[in-house]
């Protein structure tokens, strides 16, 4: 969800970096290359960013990737590298059984919390046992932690402990899953596996005064204003180059703050992407463009009429120009989705029919599913995230099905600081904004999470037991065409399903300024800052 706003989970991510308070930054700044007014930081030993007030910094809570806050203050056994490649962090190494059942970690000896106290098995075993325990309330847990044995029944409340995990002593743990899984590895890089200090997590407000293992720790949060990280002088790995990363929260326009030296990165698109594109532009030798392993959606609810009706989920996505609103909303910075996989990612084929625009298709469809006459169609909801008022591309979507359909799209706001928790919580309406960003390379991460029946992110209720059995099966299958096989086939299940409408996949266009060295812009969000320096 999030990576400048890329990583992990939901498109919102993005938005929320890009929210804008009309507070002045320069009580915050003073001019570059100095410190900043009223906090101990100097300009040439820290990194600074335009951020949004953090949900959270509970890794077991959130739904952002380790490139946030999180992924700086906390480190689980492994992690990705720039190269997305699953790399030792907290675990020094480990084995796993002929069977791929059973993965033996060996753990740093020399690995700390921030406070000095030495990292131990048990404290690997007390975080997951955490995070899966239902009061907790993780939406995430299940979906990262669930291969593991035991772990199902300690969040449904059947076990208070999880039988898969045994501590045999303070540097090695033994992790039994359910059935061998390429990919069990890459996904304790997500931050629900990260490691928490259980003295820190059972103290009121502890988020304020997190005791974590990773590269840098909380120096300061005050809300809706700035958020320091220090750098951890304790940390296990090589030291962070940077002393600090300092979140602007709400300070100003990013990208004025970045042409004002105010802040080292920022994400830009539409016609700033334009003008900076130009090679006589001053920002040019700044740009840096890529693409995300990233897919928006627009959601159906699958559970309720009337889009408990594929037919009718198929006239909405016949109703929707998806190349016009890319050329026109998105000014041409996305490609369209036909399907759910990103380009990029394993599985990806390029060849999905997915639904192109044909409103008298549409129309045929409606009545064929008993609605001969415009005014027969109910009211529609659409719930997405805004303050007052929708933005340009909900309307031209609205439009797009009131014109093409002659039904009516009803639009529910709904704060973007609450948007992920309504949606988990099943308040999606008829229809909803969504998206999803790539965890790690690879298809299950997809698609058995958006769409396998009961898995916490299948927001739009999505059945189909054939598709269930084929996600079931390429779990397990360990010859990769096979599975890669699998996989396109349940994706063009899906699609002729249409529990949702796939909209776009995102590019990436960033500023970088040229003293931030060995910053890799990656298609997945990555915790990286102790990996960069500061370089005149």
């Amino acid at each position: 969800m999030d990576r400048i706003g890329r990583r992990t989970i939901l498109l919102l991510a993005i938005f929320l970096s890009g929210v804008l308070a009309c507070r002045s930054a320069d009580r915050l700044i003073t001019n570059p290359g100095k410190a900043l007014v009223g906090s101990d930081i100097n300009r040439d030993e820290a990194v600074l960013l335009a951020g949004s007030q953090p949900r959270t910094l509970d890794p077991a809570l959130t739904h952002g990737g380790p490139d946030s806050p999180i992924g700086a203050i906390f480190s689980g056994l492994v992690g990705l590298d720039p190269t997305l490649q699953v790399q030792p962090d907290l675990a020094a190494g480990w084995e796993v059984s002929e069977d791929g059942l059973v993965y033996t970690f060996y753990l740093r000896r020399d690995a700390t919390f921030h406070d000095g106290r030495p990292l131990t098995a048990e404290d690997v075993v007390f975080s997951w046992e955490r995070a899966l325990n239902p009061e907790t309330g993780s939406d995430t847990a299940l979906t990262y932690l669930g291969d593991i044995v035991g772990a199902a029944d300690m969040q449904a409340g059947r076990s208070k402990r999880v039988s898969g995990l045994n501590a045999i002593d303070d540097t090695t743990l033994e992790v039994r899953i359910d059935s061998p899984k390429v990919y069990f590895l890459s996904k304790l890089t997500f931050p629900v596996a990260f490691i928490v200090d259980k003295n820190n997590v059972e103290q009121p407000d502890w988020e304020r005064l997190p005791n974590g293992t990773g590269p840098f720790q909380l120096q300061e949060w005050s809300d809706d204003e700035i958020l320091i990280l220090a750098r951890n002088e304790g940390y296990y790995r090589e030291l962070p180059a940077i002393k600090q990363v300092v979140y602007l929260i709400g300070s100003g326009i990013p990208l004025f703050m970045y042409e004002k030296g105010e802040i080292d990165l920022v994400g830009i698109s539409g016609s700033t992407l334009e003008r900076v594109q130009d090679p006589n532009n001053p920002l040019y030798a700044d740009l840096r463009l890529g693409s995300d392993m990233c897919t928006s959606y627009i959601g159906f609810n699958n559970r309720e009429a009337p889009f408990d009706d594929p037919r009718v989920r198929q006239a909405f996505s016949y109703a929707l120009d998806r190349d016009k609103i890319i050329s026109g909303i998105y000014q041409g910075n996305a490609l369209p989705a036909l399907g759910l996989l990103p380009p990029g990612l394993p599985g990806y084929s390029g060849e999905i029919a997915g639904y192109e625009f044909d409103p008298q298709k549409a129309r045929d469809l409606l009545v064929e599913a008993g609605y001969e006459q415009p005014g027969d169609f109910p009211l529609v909801t659409y719930t997405t995230a805004g303050y007052g008022s929708i933005d340009s591309l909900e309307i031209a979507i609205i439009t797009m099905w009131q014109e093409n359909l002659g039904v009516t799209v009803e639009p529910v706001l709904v704060d973007p600081y609450n948007y992920l928790d309504a949606l988990y919580a099943g308040n999606t309406g008829d229809i909803f904004s969504s998206g999803w960003c790539a965890d790690y390379p690879d298809p299950e991460n997809f698609l058995d999470l958006l769409f396998y029946t009961g898995s916490a992110q299948n927001l739009s209720g999505y059945h189909n037991g054939q598709v269930d059995a084929l996600l079931e099966e390429a779990r397990t299958e360990s010859d990769i065409n096979r599975r890669l096989a699998l996989y396109r086939e349940i994706e063009e299940l899906v699609v002729s399903d249409a529990p949702v409408f796939f909209l776009a996949h995102s590019l990436s266009a960033i500023l970088v300024k040229p003293e931030l060295q060995g910053y890799v812009l990656t298609p997945i969000g990555i915790a990286q800052w102790h990996l960069v320096s500061k370089e005149k």
